[in-house]
């Protein structure tokens, strides 16, 4: 499981000659990484120089604490998803009725590997909403990783939107096409018009 295991072992695993884990799951990584700056902010962001932020600082590192774990845990479905297309298109056919069964399972598989990258579009937004609101309060002197969080974000986003495309054109069900574009179009221009904003503000700070 990529949550438990070190990073060597996980990049070892990304570089290898095997299909899992793949971009899908690196987005995930993106989304943690990004999730865990944030909280790092927050926790230089505390102390009675801070005082009257408390509310709001302590807020943010306990969502950005969450997230970095939900992160984690698509990063590990989104493995699991995409063995789980291969696995399907590996059943046999040699009957009517077992590539009926054959094709009802690789179309159960797309879905489901779709599915995960549309949660995780939602979680990026959600890490760069939370960079937002520390940004005003946050230590000067680590404000640089508030643009290195909501940039982590937004390759989360973009790579997510591109994992839910390679599947979603494979999808003959219509309905579930539909369901997952409404859950997902245009979600990740937003991501990346909020994480570009916030990246801006933040040079526009540091160079005064």
């Amino acid at each position: 499981m990529i949550s438990s295991e070190t990073i060597n072992g996980y990049l070892t695993r990304l570089s290898s000659r095997e299909p899992t884990p793949g971009g899908g799951a690196a987005a995930a990584v993106h989304a943690a990484q990004g999730a865990a700056l944030v909280a790092m902010v927050a926790r230089y962001s505390t102390g009675p120089k801070y005082e009257q932020h408390a509310e709001l600082v302590t807020r943010v590192i306990a969502s950005a604490d969450q997230l970095v774990v939900e992160a984690l845990r698509l990063a590990d479905a989104d493995q699991h998803a995409f063995q789980g297309v291969i696995d399907a298109y590996k059943l046999p056919a040699g009957t009517d009725e077992l590539k009926a069964a054959r094709t009802a399972s690789i179309q159960d598989a797309l879905i489901l590997a779709a599915t995960t990258p549309a949660q995780l579009i939602l979680l990026a937004g959600a890490v760069v909403d939370l960079a937002t609101e520390l940004f005003e309060v946050a230590n000067a002197n680590v404000i640089s990783d508030v643009a290195a969080a909501v940039d982590a974000a937004r390759a989360a986003a973009t790579t997510a939107r591109v994992n839910i495309d390679i599947n979603v054109v494979a999808i003959k069900d219509t309905e579930a096409r539909s369901r997952l574009a409404g859950q997902t179009d245009g979600l990740e221009e937003k991501v990346i018009l909020a994480a570009d904003s916030l990246a801006k503000r933040v040079r526009e700070r540091i160079l005064g």
